[in-house]
């Protein structure tokens, strides 16, 4: 953070140099005294944005690491101890980019392994996924700068096959997780339809199917215009086969056999589906090289930086978002609610009453409240607010703690996504990097990309159309 504060000073090579330790170090103190007055968040929400900011902090990082100019003032900086090259060649950021994404996922990969078995907040170590975030920052930073002191070939090794390796498997756990939200708000609008019998809901469910398909057939007809020109065979493909897969998984789901076995499916899950895979397939079609001139937008002139600017923040935006919801989505990964409340005595013999001498105040409410919910008197979130007012306000700032009965994800499972992001980010800003390209550069505007999200596409209609076909074929497993 320090570091990021000093970069403006660089720009004077003289006061830069005198200035930039002292940046560093009221930087990091200056965060370190804000964070401790954050405490502890209560709200498992501000934890989450809080993670997610700082992979959008370090994948704008990776970023300027690709440029000429970061490369030079980052030398600067050590004092000309590194010298940023790969194998003799200048590489514009390939390893610094590897280094700066690896010490973010080893930060991940440690408390992944430290909170191993948190179910609630009363755990102790629950304080390292909420708390501490100034000496947590610190520790991030520490590994950024000890990576430099890491040999080349390490990272060289690294980016080549693991990190490309837990690039694909972000992706595929991304579009696992996109084929499940879309089965589950389209059986929660069904559910609130079938509860309520509202006009709005039966409105909103209709208005959004219609608009996603819509959107869908808009964007195909934007990339035959404006992407599929003659010569340009890989575009009219990719656009084709979208649209041909569309049409038959959205006539898969409606198709009567399917909503036999599975009625919850139809036109809803579909849409949502059509129009991600579609905005994949124009995303890898228009940032594409333009070698074959079939993007017309890399030769729009005026606003090229501009537009690769606003393109690279776009797109760590997104990353930090999916990666938020992936990390925090337990459903389709096997994960179970979190709040797993488990009844009073159930088993022959026993009364359910309370037979002990409850040791504290506390600890008696909370077994008359546990006899009342297995009862049935009470709901089973009635247990969250077993705690008193003391337990609530913790931090001194009167704040409700939302995860006392149970955790909200998985903390572990949390922190291995976050580490598997932090390799598609490094790979996605180094596969097929051009080492001739002057100024930003632009992210993902190579074919290997345009692959992957094209890829991709066809294997998110796979997932989806198994979702669909499975209790046909193994109607056992399932009970529609």
């Amino acid at each position: 953070m320090g570091a990021l504060l000093s970069l403006p000073l660089l720009a004077v090579p003289s006061m830069g140099t005198l200035m930039s330790f002292g940046a560093s170090c009221c930087g990091a103190a200056a965060c370190s005294a804000i964070c401790n007055q954050c405490g502890i968040f209560k709200s498992s929400m501000a934890t989450r944005i809080a993670y997610a900011f700082i992979l959008l902090l370090n994948s704008i990082i990776s970023w300027l690491m690709l440029t000429p100019w970061a490369l030079k003032k980052l030398e600067h900086l050590t004092l000309d101890y590194v010298n940023i090259s790969c194998q003799g060649k200048q590489c514009y950021g390939y390893v610094a980019v590897q280094r700066v994404n690896w010490a973010l996922g080893l930060f991940h990969f440690i408390l992944a392994v430290l909170l191993l078995g948190v179910k609630s907040s009363r755990d102790g170590r629950a304080s390292l996924q909420n708390g501490y975030w100034g000496p947590k920052v610190l520790v991030w930073l520490a590994f950024v700068v000890l990576t430099f002191f890491i040999p080349e070939t390490f990272f060289q090794v690294w980016g080549q096959y693991i990190a490309l390796a837990g690039a694909m498997l972000f992706l595929l756990l991304g579009l696992i997780l996109l084929v499940d939200l879309a089965h589950t708000w389209a059986e929660f609008c069904l559910e609130k339809i079938e509860n309520t019998d509202s006009r709005g809901w039966r409105a909103l469910l209709i208005g959004s199917t219609l608009g996603m398909f819509t959107a869908s057939f808009a964007m195909t007809i934007l990339m035959y215009i404006f992407f599929a020109a003659s010569g340009c065979a890989m575009n009219q493909a990719a656009i084709t086969i979208n649209l041909i897969v569309l049409l038959i998984i959205t006539t898969i789901s409606v198709h009567p056999t399917v909503q036999e076995y599975n009625p919850k499916a139809g036109l809803a899950q579909a849409a949502m589906v059509a129009v991600y895979c579609t905005y994949l397939t124009m995303s890898a079609v228009s940032m594409e090289p333009d070698d074959r001139h079939c993007n017309p937008l890399v030769r729009a002139s005026g606003t090229r930086t501009a537009s690769i600017v606003l393109g690279a923040i776009v797109t760590m935006l997104t990353i930090a978002y999916t990666t938020t919801r992936a990390a925090t989505q337990g459903i389709a990964l096997g994960n179970n609610a979190s709040h797993a409340y488990s009844k009073v005595g159930d088993e022959e013999g026993e009364h359910g009453l309370v037979d002990q001498q409850p040791s504290s105040r506390r600890q008696m409410r909370a077994e008359a409240l546990r006899a009342a919910v297995d009862a049935g008197s009470l709901p089973a979130n009635a247990l969250d607010e077993s705690d008193d007012d003391d337990d609530d306000s913790e931090d001194g700032r009167g704040g409700k703690d939302d995860e006392r009965g149970g955790t909200q994800y998985n903390y572990s499972l949390f922190h291995f996504i976050f580490l598997l992001a932090t390799t598609w980010v490094a790979t996605l800003l180094t596969q097929n990097i051009d080492f001739e390209a002057e100024g930003v550069a632009a992210v993902g505007r190579t074919y290997w990309a345009s692959w992957v999200k094209i890829v991709s596409s066809w294997i998110c209609y796979a997932i989806y159309g198994w979702t669909l076909l499975a209790p046909v074929v193994l109607p056992g497993r399932f009970g529609y």
